[in-house]
C-alpha cells in the first residue's frame, strides 16, 4: 500500500510517498511460511532450513546487511543444529547508531501433531509465528530501503522459542557478551487475526514500561492496549522479548492479537494460512511503521521501564 502524506511547507504542498507492505505480500509470507512442504518448521528439520533460506535470501533481496558475518548464527546452547536469522539496518545518527533496537518474532513452530477426527498431522504454525515473522520481514525491508531510523535496528527471526525461548536467550546473551547496547526489543507473536475491543493489539507487561504509551503516540489508531488474560497468564513471561528484559533489563515487549477467544487453533493442525486475516495484518504492519521509527528516532531515552 501506497500512502500519501501532504505537507504544508512554506506555502507550498509537497507530497511524500511511503512504501508501506501490501496485502499481497504478507500473504505470500505467511502462505510460504505456514506451507505443508515446510512441515511445521521444527527445530532441526529440512522444513525450518527451508524456512531459514526464505528469510535470508528475503534480507540479501532487500538489502538488510547481515549482523554477523552470516545472516544465520547458530545456537549453542541446543544439540541439535539450528541457528536464528539476523539482519540490521545501521542508524543514521552518529551517536544514537550505538543504540540498539532490536525487532523480532520466532520463526519455528512444532512440527507435526496427531489430533482426534483429524487426517492432518502437520501444525503449520500460520498465526504461530509465521504471522510475526511476515511482521519482521517487511520491517525489515521498509527501514533498509527508507532508512530513516537514527539508532541502528537489529530484525532477528529466533529459533527454539516453541522449546523454551532458546533463540532469543542464546541471542542476548550474545550482545551481551559483545557489549552491544540494546535500548529497547519489541517482538511479535501471533498478529493474524484481528483482536475484540478498542486496541489493534495488546501489550505484554502493560505496567512495566510506558511503551503502549509510545506506541500510541505516531499511530493514527490505539495500537497497543491492556489485556487483563494477558496478565493473567503472564504472557509477559512467555515469548521471546523475555530473554531480552532478563538480560538487559531494558523496555521488552511482545505485541499480539490473539486474545484467547479469536483463534481456536493454537498449536493444531488448522492453524493454517487460510485462516488469516489478511488486510488486518497488512494494516497492523503499516500502523506500526510511524511507531517504530518514533522510537528509533527520538534523541530522549523516549521509552522507560516504570
Amino acid at each position: 500500500m501506497k500512502k500519501l502524506i501532504f505537507v504544508f511547507f512554506l506555502g507550498f504542498l509537497h507530497v511524500y510517498v511511503v512504501a508501506q507492505t501490501k496485502k499481497t505480500v504478507v500473504k505470500k509470507h505467511v502462505e510460504y511460511l505456514a506451507s505443508d512442504k515446510l512441515q511445521g518448521r521444527n527445530v532441526g528439520t529440512k522444513g525450518i532450513e527451508k524456512a531459514a533460506t526464505y528469510i535470508e535470501r528475503y534480507f540479501k533481496k532487500n538489502k538488510v546487511k547481515p549482523f554477523f558475518s552470516s545472516y544465520r548464527d547458530t545456537l549453542g546452547n541446543l544439540r541439535k543444529v539450528a541457528f536464528n536469522v539476523v539482519g540490521v539496518v545501521p542508524g543514521t545518527d552518529e551517536e544514537l547508531k550505538n543504540e540498539y533496537v532490536v525487532i523480532g518474532a520466532h520463526y519455528d513452530h512444532i512440527g507435526f501433531k496427531k489430533e482426534a477426527n483429524s487426517q492432518d498431522s502437520i501444525a503449520n504454525g500460520a498465526n504461530d509465528d509465521a504471522s510475526g515473522t511476515a511482521a519482521v520481514l517487511e520491517f525489515a525491508k521498509y527501514f533498509s530501503k527508507k532508512h530513516t531510523n537514527k539508532r541502528s535496528i537489529i530484525f532477528v527471526l529466533f529459533t527454539a522459542e516453541e522449546m523454551g525461548l532458546l533463540g532469543s536467550e542464546y541471542f542476548a546473551d550474545r550482545l551481551r557478551e559483545q557489549n552491544v547496547n540494546v535500548y529497547c526489543m519489541l517482538n511479535f507473536e501471533m498478529i493474524g487475526v484481528p483482536m475484540k475491543g478498542d486496541a489493534m493489539s495488546y501489550v505484554t507487561g502493560y505496567d512495566m514500561s510506558n511503551i503502549a504509551e509510545v506506541i500510541n503516540k505516531k499511530a493514527d489508531t490505539k495500537l497497543a492496549g491492556f489485556l487483563p488474560t494477558a496478565k493473567k497468564y503472564q504472557l509477559f513471561k512467555r515469548s521471546d522479548n523475555f530473554s531480552f528484559y532478563s538480560v538487559f533489563a531494558v523496555p521488552s515487549h511482545t505485541f499480539s492479537t490473539f486474545d484467547f477467544t479469536n483463534f481456536d487453533h493454537y498449536h493444531g493442525v488448522n492453524d493454517e494460512a487460510d485462516q488469516m486475516d489478511y488486510l488486518h495484518m497488512t494494516q497492523f504492519i503499516n500502523q506500526f511503521i510511524p511507531a517504530i521509527t518514533y522510537v528509533c528516532n527520538e534523541t530522549a531515552n523516549v521509552v522507560k521501564l516504570k
